[in-house]
């Protein structure tokens, strides 16, 4: 016998209709010989109705009330599941978050679960009732029923803890979709269906704005090698397997209250070449990483920086015995990009890559700002910056390099740091180069202009950002050097959500008189395609035809930056569609099969 968490969203259980559907399929389940936990969401658009009541009485709605009113629509769904089970002649029994147990931080609407007590539903299962519970919600640890919203996301996280709480064999999370598509399939109808994922790669797509699974669902699952499956609540499909690595005995005291960062890695074995003064205009990046894949080159890092009248610079990373070649080809195509033969080639041998990498990052600013802080109390200066939702890596002088870890070790309070930064999930993913493509048209860009290349000025800017509880997404730094009186200048680009923008502006202007740099300008109408596949590591001209499907599109990129198994591109939001579309089938992702979505899952 099998113990089964299942998971419906707010359109599987739209209607009392669907609900009678979803109680069959739960039926079906039992009858198969498993136990089953049933998780919930609110019905359809119940909470966004919430959301707008709050809001007709009051402008700024009190956080504990919210959450008061908010845990009442799943309230509703799990009540008339039950009876839709009782119905057909399955004993059930509903449960909200309070009563099974499900004990969280005392944060209103955005609660992290610190621990789940088993005992009241393994009693229920015992004695043959599905047991219905109340996503999204749970209660103060410690403290008297004061109830406690998960934010958005909720249900699924609900649902994989609780499936990790009662140690169960699989949690499968049923969709409006028939599982992890290659692309949004609303904009691009012709996504395909993945058998599988690594859970690396689902936390970057998720995270990227795929809406299927929410990263902190993820998290949760690989953290804890819970097998998650997803599914369509419309079909009896198979979906798609997200691959965890196997659970290492993690404690559940704490459950979602992980490390942030579970390792620190190095690689010595680095150069990196960067071209200054590139012409700003598109198929620029794809001439140049198509030269490089070429001459069979495989790029580690690339980041292109803000542009500063009409040029942008260009640099990328390679292993030290490749360096020749990549300098060869660099030196070759660089009179040919532009018109002015004003391009500049620096090439730096003695380098190292430092990261930090743990699904913990998400959603929790100031990890990057608490790894610039340790590097510049250590005086290590930063040459180049590349982030992910799960790793933020940086480019330092080799001779940095022990220094630089042990620092990172220390702060994070990681026992040992790891010599390769290579990613052996592509054993699962079985090598395909690129599994999907992301969009996230929420972004805004800030640049800083002129900031004084001196170890801290990072630390500074991003400590800033994290006090005023703004998270970060991309990070560039220029390589562009200038001097201003005799003190060498350099440029540091980012993105945060567009609604944090300004904020983010207000807040670091504050450090204008200490850093004394020359202005920041915001871009508000960006957009952000990524590509996402272990498979690209060790596959040349992934990023080549990336930038090549853009420029056939005269579709120009402002931002480059890069992980091991993601590469993020910064356009104009005007483009964003024409971008996405272009890139999918640029990769061959779509399938013949055009899909039909209903509205987005709650």
């Amino acid at each position: 016998m099998a113990l089964i968490v299942q998971k419906y969203g707010g359109s599987s259980v739209g209607s009392t209709d669907r609900i009678k559907s979803v109680s069959k399929r739960i039926y079906k389940t039992v009858q198969e010989g498993n136990q089953v936990v049933v998780v919930v969401s609110a019905m359809g658009k119940t909470t966004d109705g919430l959301v707008k009541l709050a809001h007709e009485i009051t402008p700024n709605p009190c956080r504990r009330e919210m959450d008061m009113l908010l845990s009442t629509g799943e309230q509703v769904s799990i009540s008339l599941l039950s009876m839709a089970l009782q119905e057909i002649g399955q004993s059930a029994i509903s449960l909200t978050g309070a009563q099974v147990g499900i004990s969280t931080e005392a944060n209103y609407s955005k609660a992290r679960i610190l621990e789940i007590k088993t005992d009241r539903i393994n009693r229920h299962l015992e004695q043959g009732q599905v047991v219905v519970v109340a996503g999204f919600q749970g209660i103060i640890h410690g403290e008297e029923l004061e109830i406690t919203t998960l934010g958005r996301g909720g249900s699924d996280t609900s649902a994989v803890a609780l499936a990790v709480a009662l140690q169960a064999d699989c949690c499968e999370i049923y969709t409006d979709v028939p599982g992890i598509l290659t692309t949004d399939p609303r904009i691009v109808p012709s996504a395909k269906l993945m058998d599988e994922i690594t859970a690396d790669e689902m936390l970057e797509l998720a995270s990227l704005g795929a809406k299927v699974l929410h990263p902190r669902a993820v998290e949760i699952a690989r953290n804890f090698g819970m097998p998650l499956v997803v599914k369509s609540s419309w079909t009896d499909d198979p979906g798609t397997r997200v691959i965890s690595p196997p659970n290492q005995g993690k404690s559940l005291v704490g459950l979602e209250i992980t490390k942030a960062v579970d390792a620190v890695q190095y690689d010595a074995d680095q150069a990196k070449v960067a071209l200054l003064r590139v012409p700003d205009r598109p198929g620029v990046a794809a001439r140049l990483f198509g030269e490089i894949a070429r001459h069979d080159v495989d790029v580690d890092l690339i980041i292109q920086s803000i542009h500063e009248g009409n040029s942008n610079d260009i640099a990328f990373s390679v292993v030290k015995g490749v360096l020749p070649k990549a300098e060869a080809v660099a030196m070759a195509i660089a009179p040919i990009l532009g018109d002015s033969g004003n391009t500049d080639i620096l090439v730096e041998k003695k380098i190292a890559k430092i990261a930090i990498a743990g699904a913990g990052m998400i959603g929790r600013p100031g990890i990057a700002a608490q790894m610039f802080q340790a590097l510049a109390k250590a005086k290590v200066n930063i040459q180049m910056i590349s982030t992910s939702e799960v790793k933020v890596s940086c480019i330092v002088a080799e001779d940095e390099c022990d220094r630089a870890i042990a620092a990172l070790c220390e702060t994070f309070n990681i026992a040992s740091s790891s010599v390769t930064l290579n990613d052996n999930s592509k054993d699962i993913a079985n090598l395909v180069p690129v599994r999907g493509v992301a969009l996230d048209q929420n972004q805004a860009q800030l640049a800083i202009l002129f900031v004084p290349d001196v170890p801290g000025m990072a630390a500074k800017i991003f400590t800033v950002l994290a006090d005023a509880n703004i998270s970060v997404d991309m990070i560039i730094q220029s390589q562009r050097c200038r001097l201003v009186d005799g003190i060498p200048m350099r440029d540091i680009a980012f993105t945060v959500a567009q609604s944090d923008a300004e904020e983010a502006k207000k807040a670091l202007y504050q450090l204008q008189s200490e850093i004394k740099f020359k202005e920041i300008v915001v871009e508000p109408h960006i957009a952000k395609v990524s590509i996402v596949g272990s498979g690209m590591i060790g596959s040349p001209g992934v990023a080549a035809k990336f930038f090549s499907a853009l420029a056939q599109e005269k579709i120009n990129i402002s931002m480059i930056t890069t992980s091991e198994i993601k590469i993020s591109c910064v356009v104009d939001e005007s483009q964003a569609i024409q971008a996405l579309k272009a890139v999918h089938e640029a990769f061959g992702l779509g399938g013949e099969t055009l899909l039909e979505v209903p509205s987005k899952e709650g």
